[in-house]
């Protein structure tokens, strides 16, 4: 069989980030005296390059490889997330790397997870986005182990051992839907669930059931959830920053992709489950986030409260719903990665323990650390006008034109209660005596990387309208 050449066209940025992950690691491998800087600098450009050619291909939307991806303005739009991502934590990791020796390697598994991630909001077919999913935890499992400690071992074990345990779980039930439908393909599983009612019996419930506790696992849902604060803890910082926003936005795609695209049908079913997970995720992380003394294990239930709101989007999945989603997620993406970025900077020369005390008076010791803290902190609050209040109020506004006015009481009730944890860091930065003082590093990188983050949090907050419009264009398409 020959694939046309036009298929090619359609996965271009993943052809690139391919490239590039290769010529980096060649380079690593056969470079002598090659610097961490040179294959950072390398990385980007490729970046760049992928960008460019996702924008350049915006219009139009097709399929290729026989059905089993589909380029149009969601699959776009989620790149261009996760492109940019992947650039913010490439210029977070210099700092990071403990060896910079070993850059080549980091790296490419680093580009090799972003085209995992991409594949899978691509893909049109069940076995497409679990190639996807499997290429991103395979380069993820080492890379939560990749700083040579104890507890960095130990993320990256237990990440394996429950990662492959979940992965049987999806697998199963896509195999379970290929035997009811007969296909993986996602509009083919949907018309033959729309002619044949009767097979939407107890294999299908199953098969689809097996599939969302897979992708649960991915986006840290409650009661999925059990790995993810000792892995984000272990793992390096800018990996962590990786996964929790990267990993999670390539997990919900997928998640659209295969709720609109092949179980519409059973939303009557999934709908309550949803709803249910909804609420146990966004209440059992602010909760336990609360109770935490180290910035990076608040970050992680903080995470998995963040799961529970965007499950309200799914819950309301209509065009409004799809929409909320994408745009919550690239606010979510920004202003984690830039206080992950503040955490990095702050527990320089420290045993990375990233414990709260080390806030103590820092606004006024780092007095830039501290306003760009202060901007992601009340960012994911939900306090205005920063971005991450307009993503609610989308992403709620949503679940409230559907009918499901509970849920969004109960997804108001939990943000108040995030307020608490947020706003503590703020505390301890401006409201407490200054701790033990701990040198800084002044890294223009991660000065790009803040201000960045900070601009496209305010700006996104102070004048939504036009990326409003553009998600609202940016639906999927089966």
């Amino acid at each position: 069989m020959v694939i046309p050449i036009l298929d090619f066209s359609l996965i271009l940025p993943e052809i690139i980030v391919v490239a590039t992950a290769l010529v980096v690691l060649l380079i690593a491998i056969f470079g002598r005296g090659q610097n961490a800087g040179t294959l950072i600098l390398l990385s980007l450009v490729g970046l760049a390059a992928a960008i460019i050619a996702t924008v350049i291909g915006w219009s139009g939307n097709a399929t290729g490889f026989n059905g089993m991806v589909v380029d149009d303005q969601f699959s776009r739009f989620l790149r261009l997330i996760l492109l940019s991502v992947t650039a913010l934590v490439v210029l977070l990791s210099y700092q990071d790397l403990e060896d910079k020796r070993r850059a080549g390697e980091y790296l490419t598994l680093l580009l090799f997870a972003a085209f995992g991630m991409m594949i899978m909001v691509l893909g049109a077919d069940l076995l497409m986005i679990f190639l996807g999913l499997e290429t991103m935890s395979i380069c993820l499992y080492v890379l939560a182990g990749f700083h040579r400690r104890a507890t960095s071992n130990e993320s990256s074990f237990k990440y394996f051992i429950l990662g492959a345990f979940s992965t049987g779980f999806l697998l199963y039930g896509i195999a379970l839907t290929f035997g009811v439908t007969g296909s993986t393909q996602l509009p083919l599983i949907h018309q033959k669930f729309a002619e044949d009612p009767a097979a939407m019996g107890a294999l299908a419930y199953a098969g689809l059931g097996l599939i969302l506790i897979g992708l649960g696992f991915k986006i840290a849902a409650v009661p999925f959830h059990f790995w993810s604060p000792d892995v984000y803890d272990g793992a390096p910082t800018a990996i962590t920053a990786f996964m929790i926003t990267a990993s999670k936005a390539a997990a919900f795609a997928a998640l659209i992709r295969i709720l609109t695209g092949a179980f519409f049908d059973l939303n009557v079913d999934w709908v309550p489950v949803l709803w249910v997970l909804a609420v146990v995720s966004m209440t059992v992380g602010n909760l336990v986030a609360i109770a935490q003394s180290n910035i990076k294990r608040m970050l992680a239930y903080s995470s998995i409260a963040h799961a529970g709101y965007l499950l309200v989007g799914l819950v309301a999945l209509d065009a409004q719903g799809a929409s909320a989603i994408m745009y919550y997620l690239m606010i979510y993406a920004l202003m984690n990665v830039g206080a992950f970025a503040v955490a990095i900077l702050i527990n320089y020369r420290g045993k990375g323990w990233y414990q709260f005390d080390a806030y103590r008076g820092a606004g006024y010791r780092y007095p830039f650390l501290g306003a760009m803290m202060a901007i992601f902190m009340l960012s994911l609050a939900g306090i205005p006008p920063t971005g991450g209040f307009m993503a609610k109020f989308y992403l709620f506004g949503a679940a409230v034109k559907t009918g499901h006015i509970t849920l969004v009481v109960i997804a108001v009730l939990n943000s108040a209660i995030s307020v608490y944890y947020y706003l503590r860091v703020l505390v301890l930065m401006y409201m407490q005596p200054e701790g033990e003082a701990n040198p800084v590093p002044r890294s223009a990188l991660y000065s790009l990387v803040l201000v960045i983050c900070a601009a496209g949090v305010l700006g996104f907050g102070l004048f939504p309208g036009a990326m409003i419009t553009l998600v609202g264009q940016s639906l999927p398409m089966l």
